[in-house]
This record gives structure tokens, sequence and C-alpha cells, in this order.
């Protein structure tokens, strides 16, 4: 980065005033370590977080093939991204997983599952695993659906939730319409889950459906009795 003076170098910012004091696109300059075509590589970055809307879920959505459009990104900065983001979300994915608090509310669900599902163009189903405290034991994806429409594998979810001994469980899935209210699918679905897995003793705390910017739980609005 030798088109930068001493003090404006993201590097050596961040060696002298740590990590959190960069933005964005002064992280993403590291990553890139030069300019190309007679713009620095803070230019490069900028520009960067300019067509992901200057956002990193978005950036971090960016097929490789995206990425490498971008002037200044080939294949082999492409790849670098990709696999930085991909740290940042598992690192995110393990502290949720460690965390302490019991899942006590379908904001907390929401807060949890929101860095999985933002952004999809198509619909996903997840469970999360809970004790007899109702701490967060594990969690997974179970469907995947192509568009706007998956159907939940109730079969797998009651045996996952045997297999790790779990008292409860919250099934979660995102609407990618932006409309979190359910469908009649939705409620259908629910209450075949509901009963599959009081039949072996295993209770459905909530199923929140997740959006952008909102959730709704089944629980909070008595649909199913959970």
């Amino acid at each position: 980065m030798k088109d930068y003076v001493l003090g404006e170098k993201p590097r050596e910012k961040l060696r002298i005033r740590g990590a959190k004091a960069l933005s964005n696109a002064e992280l993403l300059a590291i990553l890139l370590g030069s300019g190309t075509g007679g713009k620095n590589v803070l230019e490069v970055s900028q520009e960067l977080m300019v067509s992901a809307g200057g956002r990193l879920t978005l950036l971090g959505a960016m097929p490789l093939e995206q990425l490498m459009q971008q002037k200044g990104v080939g294949e082999v900065r492409a790849i670098g991204i990709a696999a930085a983001l991909e740290l940042g979300r598992r690192c995110f994915e393990e502290m949720s997983m460690v965390d302490k608090r019991a899942v006590t509310s379908p904001e907390l669900v929401y807060r949890v599952m929101i860095p999985f599902l933002k952004h999809l163009d198509h619909e996903e189903s997840w469970v999360l695993y809970l004790n007899r405290t109702n701490f967060l034991i594990g969690k997974e994806m179970i469907t995947v659906g192509r568009l706007e429409t998956t159907l939940i594998d109730t079969r797998r979810i009651v045996r996952k939730a045997i297999e790790k001994q779990c008292s409860q469980v919250v099934l979660v899935h995102n609407h990618p319409s932006g409309q979190a209210l359910p469908s009649q699918a939705d409620i259908h679905q629910t209450e075949i889950l509901r009963k599959a897995l009081a039949a072996v003793e295993i209770g459905l705390m909530d199923h929140v459906i997740v959006c952008e910017d909102s959730f709704f739980s089944f629980s909070e609005e008595k649909l199913v009795k959970m």
C-alpha cells in the first residue's frame, strides 16, 4: 500500500489502534493488499462496499463470480474475501452456540438466527435444540426450499431431538418475501411437528418466522398450542 502516507495506512492504523478502529472498507483494503488501475487499495475496497450496498452481509452473500467482476478483485482476492467473511460468520455461530443465556423469547431466537437467514432468496428451516433449562445445546438447518417454499422434515427433527436428549425445540424458518405472517401451510406443518414431538415427550417451544427486519412468533400469537 505504497500510495498511502504513514498515518493513513490501514495496516498501520490496525497495529496502532486495533482492528475495531478500522472501517469495513479499511479492513477490506488489508485483505486486498494493493490497488489497481490507477486507484489505491482503499478506493477499490470502498467501491466494493458500495457494490454491496455498504453491508457486509450482502458482500458475504455474493458468489465468487460476482466478486470477481468487481474492478480490482480477481479470483485470488475474491477467494480471500469469501474465506474471511465465512470465518466471521462461523465465529458468530460459535459465539451463539456457547451463549450461556437461556432461550427465553422469540426476540432472542431472532437475534441468534438472523445472520444465517438474512438476504436469502429461498426458504430454509432450522431447529434449535434446548436442554431442560432452555439453554441452546445445538442448532442445524433441516430443509432448504426452492424460491419461497420448503417442507419441514418432521421425522428428521424428532430423530435428532431424541439423539440430542433435548427437552424442547424451536422451529425457525425465513420468509424471503419480507412478510412474516404465517401461511396456512406453516400453521399446518407446525401442528404436525408439535404432535410428533409430544409423542416422544419433547416440547415445541415456538415456531419463529424470520424476515430481515421482523419476526413472527407462534407462541406469542397463540396460533398453535405449545
